[in-house]
């Protein structure tokens, strides 16, 4: 590994999923190795010596400011070095960055799974998520039925794509880091999957844990997984209607909306942290 030079960063996190943020017109010559580097979380960057090192991935974000509402172009590194097509609370960390160089309440965000809409009320965003999807082609799956409410790999799950393949069990207490990774890796997910378990919390809404895959491991709190949660637990019965749901991951509540036609929602916090610089580093070869 070589240092070539330095790069400046912003910290956010939305409801603890946490990010680095580095506008995409500062050039980052090997964007894998540079997440690979930074968000590791025993040797990667921290704030102060308090805080938690490294995160759950980069956010590349190129603002186009021309456009009415303005538009980001999201790009978003994990940790092992993959690029995710969508994620949540990441687009919600996204569209406050653009918002606070605009001066808007609403940002347009380019994403790999396709263009999505956020607005801001304060620190609190909500984004449009896209309609979820059981379909084998759109989770993907290898096999031609849905899978829903069906045991893989000892896990009863119901897969969903919400931007990316999440296997949602609803379940009331399990060892997530033995349970997930066998499913995560499971041959019916060509791709692989997220793994999400949920659990009622007694109050119309549920308790979420998502191991992820380019995390490798859990987060704070995952956006795609609380949709897939909701999407889930409509298709299975336990919840009804197009009103909010609480979706709570140890990082904090999210409001998720699932309606039966059309794009569902995700509204939480999006939080600004600090800043700082980063080393930017390649690979020698």
């Amino acid at each position: 590994m070589s240092v070539l030079n330095t790069v400046p960063f912003e910290k956010f996190h939305g409801t603890g999923n946490d990010f680095f943020v580095v506008d995409a017109d500062d050039p980052v010559p090997d964007r894998p190795a540079f997440a690979r580097t930074h968000c590791d979380r025993e040797a990667g960057i921290t704030l102060s010596e308090s805080e938690r090192r490294g995160a759950d991935g980069v956010l590349f974000l190129a603002l186009e400011s021309r456009y009415d509402p303005p538009r980001v172009v999201m790009t978003l590194v994990q940790p092992d070095g993959s690029v995710a097509a969508m994620c949540g609370n990441g687009a919600r960390v996204a569209a406050a960055w653009a918002a606070e160089r605009t001066g808007t309440n609403e940002v347009m965000i380019d994403t790999p799974a396709g263009t999505r809409r956020a607005s801001l009320d304060g620190t609190d965003v909500t984004v449009e998520m896209g309609a979820p999807s059981f379909a084998p082609r759109d989770v993907p799956l290898a096999a031609d039925d849905e899978l829903v409410d069906t045991e893989v790999e000892g896990l009863t799950v119901t897969a969903v794509n919400t931007g990316v393949p999440h296997a949602v069990a609803f379940v009331d207490d399990v060892d997530l880091e033995s349970v997930a990774p066998p499913v995560r890796h499971a041959s019916v997910f060509p791709e692989g999957a997220n793994v999400t378990l949920a659990s009622p919390d007694g109050e119309g809404g549920f308790r979420q844990r998502t191991f992820e895959r380019g995390v490798e491991g859990e987060t704070q709190s995952c956006g795609t997984g609380a949709v897939a949660v909701v999407a889930a637990a409509k298709r299975l019965g336990r919840v009804s209607g197009d009103d909010p749901v609480t979706v709570t991951p140890p990082g904090g509540a999210l409001s998720v909306t699932v309606p039966d036609e059309g794009a569902a929602l995700l509204g939480g916090p999006a939080v600004y942290e600090g800043d700082g610089e980063a080393d930017i580093v390649f690979r020698e070869r």
